[in-house]
C-alpha cells in the first residue's frame, strides 16, 4: 500500500508519520534530498527474502522535489512495488490536488488545521483573554499545543509587519507572504493590526519569544498550554 500524509497540521501529521514509522521493527527511512531510483531498486529488487514485505518511509518528496520527469519516475516506481510492500510518505504541508494527481492508486491521510486555530488567531485584540482562552482549550482538543503556539508567534510578527514604524528584526520574510494574499485577507490583518499600539505588539511579541526560549532550554516551569494560558490574559 502507498500512502500520502499531509495537511496544514503539520505537528499532527509529523506525529502520526512517526508513530507509524515506530511500529515497524525494520523500517526503511528516506530523504527526499537523497533518494534516487538506484537506492529503490537496490531496497525492492535487491537482497533478502523472496517477497519479504519492506517497509519504507520518505520524507518530503513531493515538496522538496520539483515536478520533474525523475519525480515522476520515482512516484511510478513507488506504485509499482505498492501492492507488495508498505510505503509511506510524508509532507510536511498541504499538497494540492495536481500534485496528488501524480499518482493514480494512493491512501490520502491529510491533517488540517482545526477551524477553532483561525478563530482563535482572528480575536487576537485588546482585552479580549476570556473569549482567547476559550477558543484555545477547543482548539487545543484536536491540534498539537506546539503547533497553536507556532500559529500565535507567526499571527504576532504578521501584525507586527503591518504596523507602521515597527522595525523590529526578522520580520522581512513575511513581507512577501503578504504580497501573495488575498486583497481581502491582507485588509483583515490590518484592521487587526490597528486595534494595536506598536508597544503592545512588541510586548506580546516579547513575551512571545522569551516562552519560546523557555521551552527549548528546558528551564519552562509549567506545560506550554498553562504558559499560553497566562500570555492570552495578557493580551
Amino acid at each position: 500500500m502507498l500512502t500520502i500524509i499531509h495537511g496544514s497540521d503539520i505537528a499532527l501529521s509529523r506525529k502520526y508519520f512517526l508513530e507509524e514509522k515506530e511500529k515497524i521493527k525494520d523500517a526503511v527511512l528516506f530523504d527526499a534530498d537523497t533518494i534516487n531510483l538506484t537506492h529503490l531498486t537496490q531496497v525492492f529488487e535487491g537482497g533478502g527474502l523472496f517477497g519479504e514485505t519492506k517497509y519504507i518511509f520518505i520524507e518530503q518528496l513531493m515538496t522538496k522535489r520539483k515536478k520533474s520527469a525523475e519525480l515522476t519516475t520515482i512516484l511510478t516506481f513507488l506504485e509499482k512495488h505498492a501492492a507488495e510492500h508498505t510505503i509511506i510518505l510524508w509532507e510536511g504541508k498541504e499538497l494540492e490536488r495536481s500534485s496528488l494527481n501524480l499518482l493514480k492508486t494512493v491512501n490520502v491521510k491529510i491533517f488540517k488545521l482545526p477551524q477553532t486555530l483561525f478563530q482563535l488567531l482572528d480575536a487576537i485584540q485588546p482585552g479580549n483573554g476570556k473569549i482567547l482562552i476559550k477558543l484555545f482549550h477547543e482548539t487545543i482538543k484536536n491540534s498539537e499545543t506546539e503547533m497553536i503556539f507556532f500559529m500565535l508567534i507567526r499571527q504576532i510578527r504578521i501584525l507586527l509587519t503591518l504596523t507602521p514604524g515597527s522595525s523590529y528584526p526578522d520580520l522581512n520574510n513575511l513581507i512577501e507572504e503578504l504580497k501573495r494574499m488575498a486583497p481581502w485577507q491582507k485588509s483583515k490583518l490590518e484592521k487587526q493590526a490597528n486595534q494595536f499600539k506598536l508597544e503592545q505588539l512588541l510586548y506580546l511579541y516579547d513575551k512571545l519569544f522569551q516562552l519560546e526560549l523557555s521551552q527549548k532550554t528546558g528551564t519552562l516551569t509549567m506545560p506550554l498550554s498553562s504558559a499560553i494560558d497566562f500570555f492570552l490574559v495578557e493580551v
